[in-house]
């Protein structure tokens, strides 16, 4: 068995930056975060035991302060907040906080907006709150659906795969060609990092192991696109999901993980890994090892 990891994969730093604010709020006295600060529940988990509390609705922050998770919310949120004499302390990730600026200038500049994205999703509801009338869509029927109009402007949630979002612009130019269409690309460099990276990992490997929350979409977008370049994808959140069954002998599995997965959850992982692969060398299995008896690929390349 002969293990892979993705070139690039794991916490971003908005993610990094967002559970760091939580914690020195923490340190400072009572906080809630409203909604969960990143779609993991390990890292929440951990936090809970820090002393945040978390609420899905503005309205039962009962402690003086107040944190946006790192999805970001609308200005019209975090205006009610404050007007309640809550602290907002702002984990917004820098990225989103671009693409709130972007769908504001194209808005400003005469153009209907338009996000390519998940409707329900955190992040896409704070992007669209702000903005009346906003069409929100994540697929070509979504496309096809919308009105001709003479000027759109489009973004996307930052955890869209870029491919999938160019396509869906291409495909409103062709349908409205006497329009014009304005796309800022919104999509942030974790995501197309982690997107490559695992599109490049599947290509070689036999069997892929995807670590990270099942509420989080840019895990979800990473397994779906291993699953166009290898049929054998399997989504975990811990090293206890893992199961032998999945792994034969002569195989090379690939792992990769999405943004808001802790760095000891993938080292657990990877290690469980290795001693699978180790007993597969133990028994004198077959194991593909070329370039050594354990090929291992990390954000520097290959060792």
């Amino acid at each position: 068995m002969r293990i892979l990891k993705a070139d690039h994969l794991g916490m971003c730093f908005g993610v990094r930056d967002a559970i760091a604010l939580a914690r020195r709020e923490a340190a400072r006295g009572p906080v809630t975060v409203v909604g969960r600060l990143v779609h993991n529940e390990t890292v929440v988990g951990r936090l809970r035991r820090e002393g945040v509390s978390f609420t899905p609705d503005p309205d039962g922050v009962t402690t003086p302060v107040a944190i946006i998770t790192a999805h970001g919310t609308s200005d019209r949120r975090r205006e009610a907040l404050r007007e309640r004499g809550l602290e907002v302390a702002d984990a917004t990730c820098p990225l989103v906080h671009r693409a709130h600026e972007a769908l504001g200038r194209l808005v400003r500049d005469g153009f209907h907006p338009v996000i390519i994205g998940i409707p329900d999703h955190v992040e896409v509801r704070g992007l669209a709150e702000d903005h009346p009338g906003v069409e929100i869509v994540r697929d070509e029927a979504g496309i096809d659906s919308l009105p001709i109009r003479p000027r759109y402007g489009v973004v996307s949630q930052t955890t869209q795969p870029v491919a999938r979002v160019r396509a869906l612009v291409a495909r409103l130019r062709d349908r409205m060609p006497d329009s014009l269409v304005r796309w800022i690309d919104t999509v942030c460099r974790p995501t197309k990092e982690r997107q490559e990276a695992a599109e490049a990992l599947a290509a070689e490997a036999d069997v892929v192991v995807v670590v990270g929350g099942p509420l989080s979409n840019n895990t979800r977008e990473l397994a779906a696109t291993c699953r166009l370049q290898c049929p054998r994808v399997h989504p975990v959140s811990t090293v206890d999901d893992l199961r032998r069954e999945w792994f034969g002998p002569d195989d090379t599995v690939g792992l990769t993980a999405g943004t808001s997965t802790p760095d000891d959850v993938i080292d657990a992982i990877e290690r469980r890994l290795r001693e699978w692969a180790t007993g597969c060398r133990d028994a004198g299995d077959h194991v593909a090892r070329p370039g050594g008896p354990l090929l291992e690929r990390t954000a520097a390349g290959t060792v």
